[in-house]
This record gives structure tokens, sequence and C-alpha cells, in this order.
């Protein structure tokens, strides 16, 4: 129960940058079943499913956010859904990889 509890305090953080980096709310992010926040700036969305959705597990989220250069590969192997002419965020955690290295050397992820 702990590390559930350490793995969401976790997500929660690095969705808590990816809003500060990329605020907006034209791309969902997915992190079954901890949280989904909307980010990146450009048409708002407020009804049913939005246009540019990304998803992934927790444990992709924080390995994502120590490693950005591996977007590209975990959208290939599936372990990122991503839809939407919006839905490429391997800039944006190239962005937030720096910022959550910054926070205590990053997380154990």
């Amino acid at each position: 129960m702990n590390q559930d509890l350490d793995i969401k305090a976790q997500v929660k953080q690095i969705l808590k940058i990816v809003q500060e980096v990329a605020p907006g709310r034209s791309v969902e992010l997915r992190i079954p079943p901890y949280a989904a926040i909307q980010c990146v700036e450009g048409g708002n969305h407020r009804r049913g499913t939005p246009p540019n959705v990304v998803q992934m597990a927790p444990e992709t989220l924080m390995a994502l956010s120590q490693n950005p250069l591996k977007w590209h590969e975990l959208v290939g192997k599936g372990m990122i859904s991503a839809s939407g002419t919006n839905a490429d965020l391997s800039k944006l955690f190239n962005e937030v990889s720096k910022l959550v290295k910054s926070f205590n050397g990053g997380f154990n992820g």
C-alpha cells in the first residue's frame, strides 16, 4: 500500500510539472489509475473524449521523466498511446525531465 501511495505522489508531482511547463487544455494526459490532466496550449476541450489523448502507465511516466529521449521508442512499443495532432509530447518531456531532475535528483523510477 505504501508503494502505491509513493507512486501516486510521484505521478502527481510529475503532472504538476507538466502543467507548469505546458499549461492549456488541448491534450489530455492520462496516467491510470492515478490521475488525468489537461495540458498544452491550443483549442479548449470541455466535454467527451478530447481530440488529443496521451495515456501511459505510471512506471512509463516516471521513466520518461528521467529519460525523455525514449518517447518515440515507448510509443513504438505501445507503452504510450498518443492520438491526435498535438499528442507528440516528446519536446515537452525534455523540459519536464530537466525540472524533475532538479527535484532531489529526480525520482527512483
